[in-house]
């Protein structure tokens, strides 16, 4: 365990050596939709221990909860396109709650979210909007480990912050186990996907497409 401690604050070729090495293998962006159903309260309470973020209304009658990875390009593409229209229209008016949850894919991912739980509650989604926004930058550089810091340091971190965030073993074995379940026990084979009150979507989800699931849920 002290290795991947070590890989989560060495060089950045180091971080790329790790992640493309951890053996975890998913679909991205699949075009086959799935309709799963699937149990909701277990789904509310996922292992692991790592606490949700949930925004919006914690007492809604409907919960979305979506499965995201920093490092992938799709959810960057909801988060740009989608994300915006289903908060207007459904999170900042109450009606339902959402719930972003992390799915490491890699060490890069684990690196985001463990540096957003080192922010606290009130930054933790400004860290990893961030990262979204600036993801082409960090994921594509030679040395991803100094570009992740540059964004880091713009969002208030210092080098011993930084280094301390990425320490904290008992989160990146959380982040695995809430992974681990999430493709075990909830079937989950991509990013981004989304459980509408326990049922799965997944393949290209568009707005038109919550809309369809939430609209009944609220009648």
């Amino acid at each position: 365990m002290a290795n991947r401690r070590n890989i989560l604050i060495g060089t950045g070729a180091a971080v790329v050596a790790a992640a493309a090495g951890t053996g975890v293998s998913f679909i991205f962006g699949s075009t086959a939709a799935l309709a799963q159903q699937f149990d909701a309260a277990k789904l509310l309470a996922p292992a692991g221990g790592v606490a949700d973020h949930v925004v919006g209304n914690k007492d809604a009658k409907v919960t979305v909860i979506e499965y995201l990875s920093p490092t992938c390009p799709h959810c960057k593409t909801f988060h740009e396109t989608v994300y915006p229209q289903l908060k207007a229209e459904y999170i900042d008016t109450n009606k339902i709650q959402f719930i972003p949850r992390p799915f490491v894919r890699n060490v890069l991912d684990a690196v985001v979210f463990m540096l957003a739980e080192a922010a606290g509650a009130e930054k933790y989604h400004e860290v990893v909007d961030t990262y979204f926004r600036t993801q082409n930058d960090w994921v594509t550089s030679p040395t991803p480990a100094d570009a992740m810091f540059a964004i880091a340091q713009q969002l208030g971190f210092t080098k011993e912050t930084y280094d301390a965030a990425l320490t904290n073993q008992a989160l990146f074995s959380g982040l695995e186990t809430m992974r681990d379940q999430a493709t075990r026990e909830f079937q989950l084979q991509g990013t981004p996907t989304f459980y509408v009150n326990g049922k799965m979507l997944n393949g290209g989800v568009t707005f038109d497409s919550l809309k369809a699931e939430i609209d009944p849920l609220l009648a």
